[in-house]
This record gives C-alpha cells, structure tokens and sequence, in this order.
C-alpha cells in the first residue's frame, strides 16, 4: 500500500511537471516566435504593432484564465493557476518596445507617443500589479490571489481606457 501511494505521488508530480513544461514551452516558442522582429529593433511599423499585439493576446488569454478562480468558481489549484502566473510574468515585459517613438498605429491612441510619463506610469502599475499576483500565488492565499487579479485586471483598463483606440 505504501508503495502504491509513492507511486501515485511520483505519477501525480510527474504530469504537473509535464504540465508546466508544456506551458514554460509554449511560452518560449512564443517568446522566440514574437522576438525574433524586437532583436531586430522591427523592421517597420507593422512588425512592432504585430509583437505587441501578438504578446497582448496571449497575456489576455493566461491572466483570463485565472478568472475563474478569482471569482471561486473554480477551485484554487496552486500548480495550476502558478503555470499561467508564471506566463503573464514573463509576456509582462514583452509588448512595451514595441511602443517606441516611429511604431505608432493599431489600437495604440497617439497619446502613447505624446504622453510617455502617463504611458509609462500605467506600464509600471502593470508590472507592479503582476508581482503582487505572482506573490500571493506563491503564498497559496487565495484572498490575496483575488485582490492581487483584481489590481491586474483595473491596470489593463487603465491603460486601454487611455491609450487604447476606442471599439
């Protein structure tokens, strides 16, 4: 029985390991994929505005997977909701070279170029936000996990409500 139950441990360890390395992957062939035209300094315009937003989504489809713990209606699974911290942490810092003065346009508002301490100040709170998510997730505390999402969540529509062309 003993034995059983380490193997199933070591079974159980094994797939969030497999998990998390498939994420971590997917996450670097993006990174690797979404690179490639920021290490060129962007060939044009449309490179940069392809890499922002091509690091957008993915950052809006990992932190939206985290709604649903945020609002309980799924359990916290620790690993689980980690995995996906652990990608908006590392998108966090991608999409902002790509808002260099000479790569306007998309849903970029030209108050990003004219406006550079606001832009900046919203970037920040963003990047702030993300540790205070990123802590309360390795803490286990679900509470602060909910109010950590919730400041993610008011920085995004902060930046989008001023520097984002209106839908």
């Amino acid at each position: 029985m003993f034995t059983s139950a380490v193997t199933g441990s070591v079974g159980a360890r094994r797939r969030r390991l497999s998990t998390k390395s498939s994420l971590l992957g997917l996450a670097c062939g993006l990174m690797i994929a979404v690179a490639s035209p920021a290490q060129a300094q962007f060939r044009d315009p449309q490179a940069a505005i392809k890499y922002r937003s091509a690091a957008m989504v993915m950052l809006g489809a990992h932190f939206g997977r985290l709604a649903p713990v945020a609002k309980k209606e799924v359990p916290f699974d620790q690993e689980k909701v980690q995995a996906d911290v652990e990608v908006v942490k590392m998108l966090a810092d991608l999409p902002w070279r790509a808002y260099a003065p000479g790569y306007e346009g998309g849903e970029a508002r030209g108050d990003i170029w004219t406006d550079r301490k606001g832009f900046e100040k919203v970037t920040m709170e963003f990047k702030a936000a993300v540790r205070q998510l990123d802590e309360a997730t390795q803490a286990g505390d679900l509470d602060a996990f909910r109010v950590a999402f919730g400041k993610v969540g008011q920085s995004c529509k902060a930046c989008h409500d001023d520097f984002r062309v209106k839908k």
